[in-house]
């Protein structure tokens, strides 16, 4: 069965963000990166008109500019009622409101919806999704991951997240996912286990604290060589 739209809850993040999240230097960003599970970022959109290179993979990009537009309408208000209602769980720091950042996440999804249309066409949005990728081995210097593994411990098996992560081995060099959190703000229960069926199979696995905080103790990154 396909993804239904109704399903997904859009929500993106900027370009910057990305750089602060997986502690992205000037040198790596000029590789060839692909990003998954991209959903509406604007990652994609900022890195290409900088003239960089990167592959977004997301089953949400089967879907139209403006069927996800209108998705992003029907639960941009919930996400905003549940961070107000929950604010003690965020740092309110360089976002000072839970409206501030309803203001900086619609305006990294308005950037993506923009160069969507145009992406798709060039290749650079595809609807492949986690754990299957249609590459060949090593094609990227970067696999990032932002929100999704870890993140949806509750809704991903164990033995879904280690799928996924090996998958993003076999085709990135390294691979980066941020961050160790699940939606509830503790460490996710598959955590220790990707790191240990990994280092069985030769990974190194490092945990890397970085600047970015906006989930409370969501500071850090897991990187897999």
């Amino acid at each position: 069965m396909g993804l239904k739209l109704e399903k997904v809850i859009p929500w993106g993040r900027s370009f910057t963000e990305y750089v602060r999240m997986f502690n992205l230097t000037s040198d790596e960003l000029q590789g060839k990166i692909i990003d998954c599970a991209g959903g509406p970022a604007s990652f994609n959109a900022e890195m290409n008109k900088k003239g960089y290179k990167v592959i977004s993979c997301d089953p949400v990009y089967q879907f139209s500019a403006e069927e996800i537009a209108q998705r992003i309408a029907e639960t941009y208000p919930e996400i905003i009622s549940q961070v107000a209602a929950n604010q003690d769980n965020y740092v309110w720091k360089e976002i000072n409101s839970p409206d501030e950042l309803g203001k900086v996440r619609m305006a990294a999804m308005e950037k993506f919806l923009a160069d969507f249309p145009a992406g798709v066409g060039e290749g650079r949005y595809l609807t492949n999704a986690l754990p299957n990728l249609p590459f060949e081995e090593d094609k990227f210097d970067l696999a990032l991951c932002s929100h999704f593994l870890f993140s949806y411990s509750a809704q991903l098996s164990q033995e879904f997240h280690l799928e996924a992560v090996r998958e993003m081995c076999l085709v990135a060099k390294e691979v980066r996912i941020f961050p160790l959190l699940n939606l509830s703000g503790e460490i996710s229960p598959h955590l220790y286990y990707v790191r240990e069926m990994l280092a069985k199979q030769g990974y190194t696995c490092q945990i890397k604290q970085v600047e970015y905080e906006f989930q409370q103790g969501g500071n850090q990154l897991l990187v897999i060589k």
